[in-house]
């Protein structure tokens, strides 16, 4: 159950709705976020839920079953979008394309791609500094130094960052350059990182699992709203399987059962999802079609000289196009 406190609660008020709740052996979690004040009542007992609903200080209640309460979209029917600022929205309505290339690598590649994604309005770019590699001797990033420079030169030109951040001890330092912090897929059960994003008043990119199911991407989800931070974005990314002609599996079925199941933006991310250059744009244009509120994708000057992920990287010449596809279908999507 989900109880939404008004925000002039009095503590005599507060106090009468848990004396109520402990009457009827229900356990009380308070979740304060940046926009609202929750109570979360978990229990087994049946009861009016109108004797609490009528109480004074409540502004509204809702039972949900889900184990996932507050990404449910069982209490909070309209779709939460994100405001990034300087006009950049993410959720239903809004389709957004972040891009940029694996890892940032000098100065002048960020300068390259940020010109690239102001030639072709996109506003958001993506790009790694601490890179999570399966072998200890590929390029891992050129942390917060990287960082800071990539910064200067998005912010100089309207372009907002998405990275990743691999441990609760970078968050602090990234904060001031970071536009969207990225939970990456061998993170998503990180919980001591999951709660301590939960209290940053930053948007989250929270990626799914190498072999996580929906229901741990919703109960991750969970953890950072349940801490604080309601601005939550979730990516299909694509799962571990037996096959092994492409890189991951992208689970296709999974965006309109997310969008059925949660409030927060889907975004897909289909370089990952199959890891074959030649086939990431199919593989785009058929996540927007089964409902995505976004795509984040791989562009590269050459993706050839790339310092990770190449085999996966779209050249600017294919980003263009494929930027020009993704917007007419998703214009296709909203018509029909």
């Amino acid at each position: 159950m989900i109880i939404q406190l008004e925000k002039d609660i009095s503590t005599s008020q507060y106090k009468e709705l848990t004396s109520r709740l402990t009457d009827i052996q229900y356990d009380i979690n308070r979740v304060t976020t940046q926009f609202s004040d929750y109570v979360i009542a978990v229990g087994k007992k049946e009861f009016d839920i109108r004797t609490i609903g009528t109480l004074n200080g409540i502004e509204d209640i809702h039972r949900v079953s889900d184990a996932y309460k507050l990404v449910s979209k069982k209490w909070r029917v309209q779709d939460t979008k994100i405001d990034l600022g300087d006009g950049v929205h993410i959720g239903t309505g809004d389709f957004q394309i972040m891009a940029g290339p694996c890892s940032i690598e000098s100065e002048e590649q960020i300068e390259q791609t940020v010109q690239h994604l102001l030639d072709n309005n996109v506003r958001i770019m993506r790009g790694g500094v601490y890179k999570p590699r399966s072998s200890p001797y590929s390029f891992r990033g050129l942390g917060i130094d990287g960082l800071k420079l990539w910064y200067k030169k998005a912010s100089e030109a309207g372009i907002k960052i998405i990275t990743e951040v691999m441990m609760v001890e970078q968050i602090e330092q990234m904060m001031p350059y970071v536009d969207i912090f990225q939970v990456g897929a061998r993170n998503s059960q990180n919980f001591n990182l999951l709660d301590a994003l939960g209290g940053v008043d930053k948007p989250v990119l929270l990626k799914r699992g190498i072999s996580g199911t929906i229901d741990e991407l919703l109960q991750a989800a969970e953890y950072i709203f349940s801490n604080g931070n309601e601005r939550i974005m979730l990516c299909e990314r694509g799962i571990r399987s037996y096959e092994k002609a492409y890189r991951n599996t992208l689970d296709i079925n999974a965006i309109p059962l997310l969008k059925e199941k949660t409030h927060l933006p889907v975004i897909v991310d289909p370089s990952h999802g199959i890891g074959v250059r030649r086939h990431v744009a199919p593989v785009a244009l058929a996540g927007i079609m089964a409902g995505a509120d976004g795509i984040i994708m791989e562009a590269h000057q050459t993706p050839e000289k790339a310092f990770s992920d190449g085999q996966q990287t779209l050249s600017f010449g294919e980003s263009k196009s494929l930027f020009y596809k993704m917007r007419e279908t998703f214009k296709f999507r909203e018509n029909l």
